[in-house]
């Protein structure tokens, strides 16, 4: 099976150690730098997760677009799309822990992509994402997902540098953070360009300043070692 296959049969796939090495330490800084608490955003953040303001550094912008997740995010959205959002989010010690959920296209299954790139280590320990493979595409005749059945569920481990590129049709979440250890990762969003007048009404309340109107095509580029 082709790294393309399997990215559509499981709704995900892991970009190990794409990040260059020596941009890991200034990534860390930026992220830190970034920290704001809840009450600086036009949305409140949860108590348990720290909240970085980051999308305005060149070395963070260069982080959405290297080749290989540009590339992954093509093959999920399949048409032109845009980098719509980026943000920094660790948990907390004791916190960070969510029940499993499907973050939802906007008007046609595959129009949305989301990807974690991480800067430090992640594992069970210290709130690795959850994720159920395939169940991005539900058969239709199947019953009604349940949220609260883990049995399916994978918990993610791996490396500063990795990263992770889904579907954001999959049934994934956050774990809780039981040792302490950092975890810090930056959330990015990339959209269909059909939905970029809708996403321009939101952007103020997601608290985007960045300029989000370049456009990237679904490419030929290998994924790369997964």
């Amino acid at each position: 099976m082709t790294d393309r296959e399997r990215l559509h049969l499981d709704g995900y796939v892991l970009l190990r150690r794409a990040i260059p090495a020596e941009w890991l330490a200034g990534l860390r800084v930026v992220f830190d730098a970034g920290v704001r608490p809840s009450d600086q955003w036009p949305t409140p953040r949860g108590w348990d997760w720290r909240h970085s303001l980051l999308e305005g550094d060149a070395q963070i912008q260069a982080v959405c677009r290297l080749p290989p997740l540009l590339a992954a995010v093509g093959e999920v959205i399949g048409e032109r799309f845009f980098l719509a959002q980026v943000e920094g989010r660790e948990p907390l010690a004791g916190g960070g822990h969510q029940q499993l959920h499907r973050d939802l296209s906007a008007q046609r299954p595959g129009d949305t992509a989301v990807a974690l790139a991480f800067f430090d280590d992640y594992g069970p320990e210290n709130g690795a994402t959850r994720l159920v493979p395939g169940s991005h595409r539900p058969d239709p005749q199947a019953p009604t997902f349940d949220f609260t059945d883990e049995s399916r569920s994978v918990q993610l481990s791996g490396f500063a540098g990795d990263i992770l590129v889904f579907d954001a049709e999959l049934v994934h979440a956050a774990s809780l953070n039981v040792n302490g250890a950092r975890r810090r990762s930056i959330l990015i969003g990339y959209f269909s360009e059909q939905l970029y007048a809708s996403h321009l009404e939101t952007a103020a309340l997601r608290s985007i300043q960045m300029d989000t109107s370049e456009r990237f095509e679904p490419s030929g580029v290998a994924l790369g070692p997964l």
